[in-house]
């Protein structure tokens, strides 16, 4: 070893350096290898059984609760109308004029024949009661007084056609003032004034719409509603103990409609196209904010599961095939159970299979493990910001226990640091 020491006897500080060095690379081989072993913290929640409402959202379509379409019922020209397209009428009020003149007549001339008539059977009356007189004195045959008396009653039945075409007729000049029969809000006018509607076709005028109550109607798939009597039938299921189940509606974004509604019916036959049965629910819409034709979604009420097992949703995983998995703490390990999810509420999914009362499922940290590491399971705060309990003061909220890995990570200088001055020491 003389040819590393100099004249002077002492080490030069090139090689000092690299025994430095080489010391430091030695001190953090056992380092690394804690790290490997090293548990990983994540935020778990502990599955326990709770009664937990059970809802199915269902596609559905907004109704009108009253739909009038004012179609022509007399064949005439638009003269005027008479209402403001898109405003709210009431029942009875004027919303075209067709033009009357030619009804007007009509209704003119059947009144002049009712009152042509009404004088014939009153001659044909006083007539038959003269020869009543004078059949009783042998005055007149048999034959000219049953004559009379068939005159009288034939008189009498043309009174009564012609009161008919009277009324008729005033029907018919009625039908020139076109009314709504409903109170609704109006849509626009599919005629314009000089338009010619027509009876024999029922042109169509105007729609008039009721939207303060409003139906959807939504449909079901018959395996969700087996699956759903079954489990009523098993005992997983409470049907509520109330007749009317309530309902909910889901706008296209997202939130809830703030009217609560109820179910009205449940389709007793099924669509033999789509195997699905037909349900229907009320809604209140003082505000007109549902529509006809809307798209939306439902929330139905179908029960209370008194034993539910739930996990936050952010804790279910989706893999490349669309199948559903949490990760589960067992003997400190992660471990991917695939689970059979149910319905959403409140922001947890039920779990059908897969999971079991007790179990640690990780909803936090996912990023830091992969199956079959070791983890720590610390509890989950929801909230906390980004959901990391127990993260290291002065640490991410999101990356719980933070400082270890840098703590860790220090430790090889220090080595290195201590290594060279025991070197300096030694020489």
């Amino acid at each position: 070893m003389a040819f590393l020491q100099s004249p002077s006897g002492r080490m030069s500080w090139p090689v000092l350096f690299v025994l430095a060095v080489s010391l430091a690379a030695c001190g953090e081989k056992p380092q690394e290898g804690g790290m490997q072993g090293m548990k990983v913290p994540v935020s778990v929640v502990q599955v326990q059984p709770a009664p937990t409402p059970v809802f199915t959202e269902l596609p559905g379509r907004v109704q009108a609760i009253e739909d009038a379409e004012i179609r022509a019922r007399v064949t005439g020209i638009v003269q005027d109308i008479e209402f403001e397209q898109g405003s709210t009428v009431k029942a009875g009020q004027l919303l075209f004029t067709i033009d009357p003149a030619p009804y007007q007549a009509a209704r003119d001339q059947a009144a002049a024949q009712l009152k042509s008539t009404q004088a014939t059977v009153k001659t044909a009356k006083l007539l038959a009661q003269r020869y009543a007189k004078l059949i009783k004195e042998h005055a007149i045959s048999r034959q000219e007084y049953d004559n009379a008396v068939a005159q009288a009653d034939e008189a009498s039945a043309a009174v009564a056609a012609a009161q008919a075409a009277l009324d008729a007729a005033e029907i018919n000049l009625g039908y020139t003032r076109v009314t709504s029969p409903i109170d609704g809000t109006t849509g626009k006018s599919l005629v314009t004034v000089g338009a010619l509607v027509s009876a024999s076709s029922a042109t169509h005028m105007a729609t008039v719409q009721r939207l303060d109550q409003v139906y959807v109607d939504v449909t079901q798939s018959t395996t969700e509603l087996s699956d759903m009597r079954r489990r009523i039938a098993d005992g997983d299921l409470t049907p509520d103990a109330n007749g009317a189940a309530p309902a909910q509606v889901l706008l296209d974004d997202g939130d809830v409609y703030q009217h609560e509604g109820k179910l009205l019916f449940s389709g007793v036959s099924v669509d033999p196209g789509t195997s699905q049965v037909t349900l229907r629910a009320q809604f209140p819409n003082p505000d007109q904010i549902l529509l006809p034709g809307m798209y939306v979604r439902v929330r139905l009420k179908q029960g209370v599961d008194e034993q539910a097992l739930t996990v936050p949703a952010q804790a279910v995983q989706r893999g490349g095939d669309g199948q559903s998995a949490l990760i589960v703490v067992k003997d400190g390990k992660a471990v991917i159970t695939p689970v059979s999810i149910g319905p959403l509420y409140q922001g947890r999914y039920i779990i059908y299979r897969g999971i079991k009362a007790g179990d640690q499922v990780v909803v936090e940290g996912f990023q830091k493990i992969r199956p079959g590491a070791p983890v720590q399971p610390m509890p989950w705060n929801p909230d906390a910001k980004g959901g990391a309990p127990g993260a290291a003061p002065g640490g991410h909220a999101g990356q719980p226990g933070a400082q270890a890995p840098g703590a860790a990570g220090q430790a090889g200088p220090q080595s290195g640091q201590q290594s060279q001055q025991n070197g300096e020491s030694a020489g």
